[in-house]
């Protein structure tokens, strides 16, 4: 039976690739439940990319370190900092929660906090506290966002395949505009570039990494060949792996190094290019919720599970067929007996051939 719910809570603490694999299923309850408030729960660093979604009225931000630094200090003063959490979501008066955390502490959150109707993702039954739940054993044959939107079938919803989709910050915006007219971009051809990344990996994040020499070269290329601008972007930590990259490429002057800028800086520049390449990263997901032509490397993770969704001919996915690849599974990642073969064995030719293609 369908209820005609009246505010509805979707839990996603995830990082930027996983809440942003969870907007198709915005769009489907606005499409179902018009009048209905719809607000978010996710951590502090994909806080930023969802405050200014037209389809989110309000969020709330978990970010797990704070709450068990404070624990650590005083089992009272944790105490009262999860209650006071739990007590802003009951203010809302929720009346549904769709819990992607596959995690039973979230599903506590909901009861706690009154929810009535608690759907979601049931893994390794962590799913106690959900009134109604799918049972997974983890994300494995198609993409995660289709996962996301199997919980609709839970609350008799017809399913809609709508893309990834990302709110605009208008202050970004003029920055932005305020950067291209002061370095005298016109007509120019600009390429976005993702050569790090993969923070959700932590120590194991060159996993995810083409070679960055490959990402020079390629650099070079665009920049003789087809006579574009590039804009580089990294993340603070990768500031010292940028420049190193970037004394190595030919035409520096061609060259915009973004390791500093915020996500929403970051959003609204991506907007404006034309092409981005990039790794299995943030950015890359940010140009594929604004629906730019993409060209993406992928190594170990399975771009079926992970990659840009939905598939499109302007979404151009890079791989080497490999007998141990992909070895992310069940969120966990095989030891590499390959020396990362599945990206060193992609060359520069091949990924400049396909951004000749994409053009």
């Amino acid at each position: 039976m369908k209820h005609a719910h009246q505010s509805i809570l979707i839990i996603n603490p995830f990082g930027i690739g996983d809440v942003l694999f969870s907007t198709p299923l915005l769009q489907n309850l606005c499409d179902n439940f018009p009048r209905a408030k719809i607000l978010f729960l996710c951590n502090r660093r994909t806080a930023p990319i969802l405050k200014n979604h037209p389809l989110i009225s309000k969020i709330f931000v978990y970010e797990r370190d704070e709450f068990v630094a404070v624990q650590q200090k005083s089992f009272w003063a944790g105490l009262k900092k999860y209650c006071h959490f739990i007590s802003e979501i009951k203010k809302e008066e929720i009346d549904c929660a769709i819990d992607l955390s596959l995690n039973t502490l979230f599903g506590f959150f909901t009861w706690a906090a009154g929810i009535r109707y608690r759907y979601g993702l049931d893994y390794k039954n962590r799913g106690r506290f959900l009134t109604q739940k799918l049972k997974i054993d983890g994300f494995l044959d198609k993409h995660v966002s289709e996962y996301y939107l199997d919980v609709l079938k839970l609350m008799y919803i017809p399913i809609k395949k709508y893309g990834l989709s990302i709110g605009m910050d208008k202050q970004s915006q003029r920055w932005v505009d305020s950067f291209l007219t002061r370095y005298n971009f016109t007509n120019d051809f600009i390429v976005g570039i993702a050569p790090f990344g993969g923070e959700a990996f932590g120590k194991d994040a060159y996993f995810k990494r083409w070679p960055v020499e490959h990402f020079v070269k390629l650099i070079d290329r665009i920049n003789v060949e087809l006579k574009a601008k590039i804009f580089i972007f990294a993340g603070p930590k990768e500031k010292g792996n940028v420049s190193v990259m970037m004394s190595s490429i030919q035409n520096k002057n061609s060259c915009y190094e973004f390791t500093d800028a915020s996500l929403e800086k970051i959003i609204a520049l991506i907007d404006k290019c034309h092409l981005f390449v990039g790794n299995d990263t943030g950015p890359l997901r940010f140009a594929d919720a604004l629906d730019k032509k993409i060209l993406a490397i992928f190594g170990p993770v399975d771009e079926k599970v992970y990659g840009p969704y939905p598939a499109d001919k302007k979404k151009v996915v890079i791989t080497k067929n490999l007998p141990c690849r992909p070895c992310y599974k069940k969120f966990r990642m095989s030891e590499c007996l390959r020396d990362r073969e599945c990206l060193k064995s992609i060359s520069v030719d091949e990924v400049f051939a396909a951004v000749r293609r994409l053009l």
